[in-house]
């Protein structure tokens, strides 16, 4: 593991984007500007937070995560790829795919003084050990852009000889005040599949999303943009999906909470997870050479 002094001495730009030790150890990229601060973890390519300055926190994280090599973290923005959920044909693969538990590298850092963003570029190409799990040939790039917004963009590149066909997603919980009184605007008239439980059962939206229960929904032909409606923090976040039609909704409520170790008994009325994903119908065939992007930006959208 690379130390934390040779990357500051390679990639750190003064007090705006420095690298320390997080939790557990792992190495971390801290970023501090004008517009907002950021924390990402290197081991998963990890955005673990996002503050616009003025506001609370945007992204939630679980007081119960783990921090270890190897494990999944729980909260901010995990990189699902190259399958979503549980992999379609063996259940002993790792939920999610393999990018969120491998230690990503720094590819490159800049700060732009005309718009005042910071940028943060992180690199994953296969190796032994991931074609170990998935035999394809590949190069992940993620760039974070901490501004006024926060843009995060998942490109993925085919470099082998062969075609292949991936899901993915950018599975980012949010904090709000209580989840029972958020409502999830940009979904109404679109059908989705219900996944609680594994019944798979279809539906269309009518209104607003409202989570009174278990709630695992994934949208199809979403246009793109959400807003979660936050009355308890008077404010709205606006979530803007690029290279996606699919999305995804999600809370654990009480049961599932107890079910995950990772995750506080108590916790899941602070947080909904609103996912920019390739997922249900949305799957994305890269032909050799082929690149595709995945990207979620999110910002405050008008205060109440």
């Amino acid at each position: 593991m690379t130390s934390v002094d040779s990357l500051n001495a390679a990639f750190g730009i003064g007090d705006t984007l420095r690298f320390a030790a997080g939790p557990g150890g792992l190495p971390t990229v801290e970023i501090a500007n004008r517009m907002a601060t950021a924390r990402v973890c290197l081991h998963g390519a990890h955005v673990m937070a996002y503050t616009p300055r003025g506001s609370g926190p945007l992204l939630w994280m679980s007081g119960s995560s783990r921090f270890e090599p190897g494990s999944p973290i729980r909260g901010g923005i995990p990189v699902c790829w190259p399958w979503f959920g549980a992999h379609p044909a063996s259940a002993d693969l790792p939920a999610h795919g393999l990018a969120r538990l491998l230690p990503w590298r720094v590819d490159r850092t800049e700060h732009k003084r005309d718009d005042d963003t910071t940028h943060l570029v992180l690199a994953l190409e296969d190796s032994a050990a991931t074609r170990a799990v998935w035999p394809g040939a590949f190069a992940l790039r993620l760039e974070v852009t901490v501004g006024a917004a926060l843009r995060v963009a998942l490109a993925m590149t085919n470099r082998g000889s062969e075609p292949w066909t991936v899901t993915a997603a950018l599975h980012t919980y949010f904090a709000v005040s209580d989840v029972a009184s958020v409502r999830v605007h940009g979904f109404d008239g679109l059908s989705f599949v219900d996944t609680v439980g594994g019944s798979r059962r279809p539906g269309v939206q009518a209104g607003p999303v409202v989570v009174r229960g278990e709630t695992d929904l994934v949208f199809h032909a979403w246009p793109g943009t959400a807003v979660i409606e936050d009355p308890g923090w008077q404010r709205r976040i606006r979530v803007t999906g690029f290279g996606s039609a699919s999305a995804v909704v999600w809370n654990p409520w009480v049961a599932k909470s107890r079910r995950m170790p990772d995750f506080g008994d108590d916790e899941y009325p602070g947080m909904i997870c609103v996912e920019t994903a390739n997922a249900a119908g949305d799957e994305r065939l890269l032909r050799p050479g082929a690149e595709h992007v995945l990207a979620t930006e999110i910002a405050l959208d008008k205060e109440f």
